[in-house]
């Protein structure tokens, strides 16, 4: 005999739904909802756009009559305000929905709670916190930008065995494998923004789009140049994209070349003085523009820059099975360095995954309490 599904078991459902639009819903979060009546799935639905009906609207539309009296299962607290569309606590209150269970409270300060007291106001039963560390990391980015107002940082980097990310020529195509290729692109397609440096560009001129079989949205693409050397043929420029691309310099950069760059159709970004990009100003930019989450696909300086100002929230950490050698070859991360191990940048919730032969780390860096001398975002 078949085991009754558990509260538990509704919300991991909610997940998988909300998950489906992953890379969609910026600057909203990934939401999915399920209606039980009597053991029985009434209605279903997910957040499938920002400005579309949230995924509570859908799971009571899908309902109907039978909403009344169930159960309503969510990732997220329900919202009491309204944004692009109207308040889902009193969609869920006319519905006559009899209880919510909802894995974690929405950290928008709109919501914040206020979402929870209006549903117990009404008489209706709520239930939160469980599986709530599951439903903080899907949509770690919406946390992170909501309570910061800056993007989750994802940095990705791929390098052999011995630590290098290319050879002593500077060859680097290609280091890892297609299955690992593929996941890059599915991280693009899921995330607003894409970081390089200008040194990327000047060796490799990338696209910066998203390439996936099945098709795939491109994310906004951000070059860091600081005195605005980027040539007007580059492919972030002439080649044909649904996203824009923007430029940060520096006041050092020439006005001419600012100029140029503007004419050619980028969004040129001016983030302090110099003589680098000044990280926290961009990313406090990109927050203003509703970017949600942002992955640096930078080589050894760009790494370096960003993960020693303490500004990665993520990292994606791609080991081929080859080695390379030479002293002149480039590490994932270069820059002046830590001097003592006590001071070393350490990670938490380590997650190992294989693409075909290549090996891949997800992980968390530790910036609190370890003594590294850098400053989270």
């Amino acid at each position: 005999m078949t085991e009754p599904l558990t509260d538990e078991d509704y919300l991991r459902r909610t997940f998988e739904l909300a998950a489906r639009a992953r890379g969609r819903t910026s600057p909203n979060p990934l939401v999915g909802a399920v209606v039980v009546r009597d053991g029985q799935v009434v209605g279903e639905g997910f957040h499938r756009q920002a400005g579309l009906p949230h995924a509570e609207i859908e799971a009571l539309k899908a309902a109907g009559e039978a909403a009344r009296g169930a159960t309503l299962y969510v990732n997220l607290e329900p919202c009491c305000h309204t944004g692009r569309t109207g308040p889902c606590t009193e969609a869920i209150i006319a519905a006559g929905i009899k209880r919510v269970v909802a894995a974690m409270p929405d950290p928008n300060p709109l919501v914040a709670g206020k979402g929870f007291a209006r549903l117990r106001e009404a008489g209706i039963e709520v239930a939160t916190g469980l599986l709530e560390k599951e439903a903080r990391a899907l949509n770690e980015a919406f946390v992170k930008y909501i309570t910061t107002r800056r993007p989750f940082v994802i940095l990705k980097t791929a390098m052999s065995l011995d630590g290098k990310i290319a050879t002593v020529t500077g060859e680097s195509k290609w280091i890892t494998g297609p299955e690992a290729r593929r996941y890059v692109h599915e991280l693009r397609d899921s995330c607003d923004a894409i970081l390089v440096g200008i040194g990327t560009v000047l060796k490799d001129d990338p696209s910066l789009t998203t390439r996936l079989p099945e098709g795939g949205r491109d994310p906004v693409r951000v070059i860091l140049d600081s005195r605005a050397r980027m040539p007007l043929t580059a492919r972030v420029l002439t080649q044909e994209s649904t996203a824009p691309t923007l430029i940060a310099v520096t006041e050092m950069a020439p006005g001419e070349r600012v100029a140029a760059l503007r004419e050619a159709g980028a969004e040129v970004l001016v983030c302090g003085p110099g003589p680098a990009v000044d990280l926290g100003l961009l990313l406090s930019a990109l927050g203003e523009r509703e970017i949600t989450s942002l992955l640096v696909e930078g080589g050894s300086t760009v790494n370096a820059s960003f993960l020693l100002q303490g500004l990665v929230d993520k990292i994606v950490w791609f080991i081929a099975p080859l080695i390379i050698g030479g002293h002149g070859a480039i590490s994932p991360v270069g820059g002046t360095g830590i001097r003592h191990l006590a001071r070393a940048i350490r990670l938490k919730e380590m997650n190992l995954r294989q693409f075909g032969s290549d090996l891949c780390i997800e992980a968390y860096p530790l910036w609190e309490g370890t003594g590294c001398g850098c400053s989270p975002a």
